[in-house]
C-alpha cells in the first residue's frame, strides 16, 4: 500500500500519513483505494479498503469520517466514533482519536501544535478555503501551529472563473499572487500558495507542501477535475501515546 508520509517538523508523537489510489480492492471507475462511501462504489467493498488502511498501518482506531460540505466548520472530536459529523474539518487532544479528511482535487491540511498535543485535519477547496476554514482550525489551538499540505490539484490544472478570483483578491490583494490569467475571465489557481497566505495570515509561519498535483497523475491520485465519477483517498493525523 502506497501512503505518502508528510516531512515536516511535526514532534515525534505526531503521526500523519497521506493515501494514494494504490492497495485496495475496489474496481473501476474507483480502482484502489477508494475511501469514500458517497461516490457511487459498493459500501461493503468501501469499509473493506478502511479496515486494510487501519490495519496496514497501525491506526490506534478506527479514523473520525466526516460528511464533507465545503463548509467552514472544524468539529471538536474528544473520543473515537462511528457518528459520521457534517463538518469539512476535525480537531483534537485525545492520543486515540484519528483526525482525517478525504479529497480528489481539494487539499488536505494537516495541522499540529509545536508541542504535539493537539492535532487537526481540515479539508480545504477553494469555497472553503475563501470562507475561512484554515482561520477557523487555526484559532482553536493555543500554542504555535506547524502545517503540512497534502496532495491537490496543481496550479498547471486548477481552472478557475472571474468570481473566484475576486473572492479570494478582495479577501487580500497579494493573493493575486497565486492566478495566472487565461484570459476570458479565466485563471489558472495555486492552492497551495493561496492555503500557505492564508496560514501565514493566521499566524502559521512553520508550513510544509508536498506539491503532488492529484490531476496530472492518474497512476497515484484519484482527480474530480480529471474523471469526474471517481474515488478519495484521504489525509489522516492522530497523537502516539
Amino acid at each position: 500500500m502506497d501512503v505518502i508520509i508528510p516531512d515536516w517538523n511535526a514532534p515525534a508523537k505526531i503521526k500523519a500519513i497521506s493515501t494514494t489510489r494504490d492497495g485496495g480492492i475496489s474496481l473501476p471507475p474507483y480502482d484502489g483505494l477508494n475511501l469514500g462511501m458517497h461516490v457511487g462504489d459498493k459500501p461493503d467493498v468501501v469499509q473493506t479498503n478502511r479496515d486494510l488502511l487501519v490495519r496496514e498501518h497501525h491506526f490506534p482506531a478506527k479514523p473520525v469520517w466526516l460528511e464533507q460540505t465545503h463548509s467552514t466548520v472544524v468539529q471538536r472530536v474528544c473520543e473515537p466514533t462511528d457518528e459520521v459529523m457534517a463538518a469539512d474539518g476535525a480537531i483534537t487532544t485525545a492520543s486515540s482519536v484519528v483526525c482525517g479528511v478525504m479529497t480528489a482535487d481539494c487539499l488536505p491540511v494537516l495541522l499540529t501544535d509545536t508541542e504535539g498535543t493537539q492535532v487537526a485535519a481540515v479539508h480545504a477547496g477553494w469555497r472553503g478555503l475563501a470562507n475561512g476554514i484554515v482561520e477557523n482550525a487555526v484559532s482553536q489551538f493555543d500554542k504555535p501551529v506547524m502545517a503540512w499540505l497534502g496532495p491537490a490539484i496543481g496550479a498547471n490544472a486548477f481552472e478557475v472563473g472571474q468570481d473566484v478570483f475576486e473572492v479570494f483578491v478582495s479577501h487580500d490583494p497579494t493573493a493575486e499572487w497565486a492566478f495566472r490569467s487565461k484570459g476570458n475571465g479565466k485563471y489558472l489557481a495555486d492552492m497551495f500558495l493561496l492555503a500557505t497566505q492564508r496560514l501565514k495570515a493566521a499566524g502559521v509561519e512553520d508550513i510544509t507542501v508536498s506539491g503532488l498535483c492529484t490531476y496530472s497523475d492518474p497512476s497515484r491520485f484519484y482527480s474530480y477535475r480529471r474523471q469526474g465519477v471517481t474515488g478519495r483517498q484521504a489525509s489522516f493525523i492522530w497523537i502516539e501515546k
